[in-house]
């Protein structure tokens, strides 16, 4: 191969072409977030179950709750584990982090939407109303669950989650040497002080 002025090339170097650069990496704001806000509100979630389970009175058994009151703590709880995981799998940059997170917020904004339904006989407006007045601790993790859970939704699901959590960086030397030039070729024997080689 000859240089832009007619001369041969030595061996092993490379004219006229630029080095290639590896592809630029996908930004993982949308899901580094979306796993930090899984984690809070897996905290917010786990929260209800542990506060019901305190709050049971003196000789009462957790099998003695109805079980509409069981079938709510165990979606509660179902929600914490799947967030907790999902968070962890994201930050390790896995596809399935981010499903993960898209099922624990359904299942978190079903719970919370699903207890005054099962528990309050479908009194909306009061559930609502004890939860925004926001005087109790279970009260501030029922609506922390409700804010956050479309939150972490729609930050686990948009495209930009998924680009960041599908791309896999290559190995390095993928892309070839830096500035066009290649790695001495076998069959050459290297020249040491400028003597030539001895034929």
């Amino acid at each position: 191969m000859t240089n832009p002025y007619g001369y041969q090339a030595p061996p092993g170097v490379h004219f006229g072409y630029p080095p290639q650069l590896p592809p630029r990496n996908p930004n993982g704001a949308t899901a580094i977030i979306a796993a930090l806000l899984g984690v809070a509100l897996c905290g917010m979630v786990g929260y209800l179950p542990v506060y019901t389970f305190i709050d049971i009175p003196s000789g009462v058994s957790i099998g003695d709750l109805p079980g509409e009151a069981l079938t709510v703590i165990g979606m509660y709880f179902g929600a914490a584990i799947v967030l907790l995981l999902g968070a962890m799998v994201t930050l390790f940059r896995s596809v399935a982090g981010a499903i993960l997170l898209i099922i624990g917020a359904l299942l978190a904004l079903a719970s919370a939407l699903l207890e005054p339904a099962l528990l309050f006989r479908s009194e909306y407006g009061v559930y609502f109303e004890l939860v925004f007045q926001f005087e109790f601790d279970a009260a501030i993790a029922r609506a922390a669950a409700i804010a956050l859970s479309p939150v972490v939704l729609v930050l686990a699901a948009v495209p930009p989650t998924f680009r960041y959590l599908r791309h896999k960086p290559p190995p390095p030397g993928v892309y070839g040497p830096q500035h066009g030039y290649s790695a001495p070729q076998q069959g050459y024997p290297s020249q040491q002080g400028g003597q030539p080689p001895a034929w």
